[in-house]
């Protein structure tokens, strides 16, 4: 479960790129979340991650105060940031088993999991080679594949389709599905509203750091009373349209 309450990130004492936002995301669904660039979903990811505080309220992970004690939240998720450019000098291999050792996955397990992921994403001839020779898609793969080494109950990902090729991108959602349903939480973020209303339990769509909607799809239609897409809602709800 992820908990959010009051929570408040503003930037020079005046902007408010948060502004007092109250989330709960239980367990056993995926939550999407949704909204513009420079909407606050960045830096409510950040925040939730421990990247940086925020100026009010508090954040707990599984009843954890991320500020209180941040060392015993973190591993309680898997976080995969917007930009998988990093370690570029590394090897897959390596980076997978640096994050291992961060995470303490004993040696007979990592194994397990490296070839259990190495296998489903494809990715089992490339651990080899350094991911800066990789494609922006194979490195979103292997930041994935690190992110989930110590089998976090909680997924956190930022905009995790970007640069993945279609099949990659079905896999990825088939395991999300699959964690939601052990009872584990899967927490996103994605520009891809068909993703969204496709696979998300429930989503918020978040605009100017304040949360314009959350719950299902079919409250939100219900919500404006008019058949329209999630595409259309959005739009009007965010001042795009």
């Amino acid at each position: 479960m992820i908990e959010l309450i009051n929570v408040t990130k503003s930037y020079n004492g005046k902007t408010k790129a948060v502004d007092n936002l109250n989330l709960i995301i239980p367990d056993g669904e995926i939550f999407g979340f949704l909204g513009p660039n420079g909407a606050g979903k960045t830096t409510t990811i950040k925040m939730i991650t421990g990247i940086i505080n925020p100026v009010s309220g508090s954040i707990s992970i599984n009843g954890i105060d991320i500020r209180k004690d941040s060392i015993k939240a973190k591993k309680q998720f898997g976080f995969v940031p917007d930009n998988p450019d990093m370690f570029l000098r590394l090897k897959g291999i390596e980076y997978l088993n640096f994050m291992a050792d961060i995470y303490d996955v004993g040696s007979t397990e990592r194994i397990d999991v490296i070839k259990k992921l190495s296998e489903r994403f494809e990715m089992i001839n490339a651990l080899k080679d350094q991911i800066q020779s990789y494609s922006h898609g194979m490195r979103q793969k292997i930041v994935i594949m690190g992110a989930l080494m110590h089998n976090p109950s909680i997924w956190i990902l930022d905009e995790p389709m970007t640069g993945l090729d279609p099949k990659s991108s079905y896999i990825l959602k088939e395991m999300m599905r699959e964690h939601a349903d052990k009872g584990n939480t899967v927490f996103f973020s994605t520009h891809i509203l068909e993703v969204a209303e496709k696979i998300c339990d429930r989503f918020a769509i978040i605009n100017k750091g304040n949360i314009l909607f959350c719950g299902t799809f079919e409250e939100l239609k219900e919500q404006f009373k008019e058949d329209k897409s999630l595409e259309n809602i959005f739009l009007e709800m965010t001042g795009d349209e």
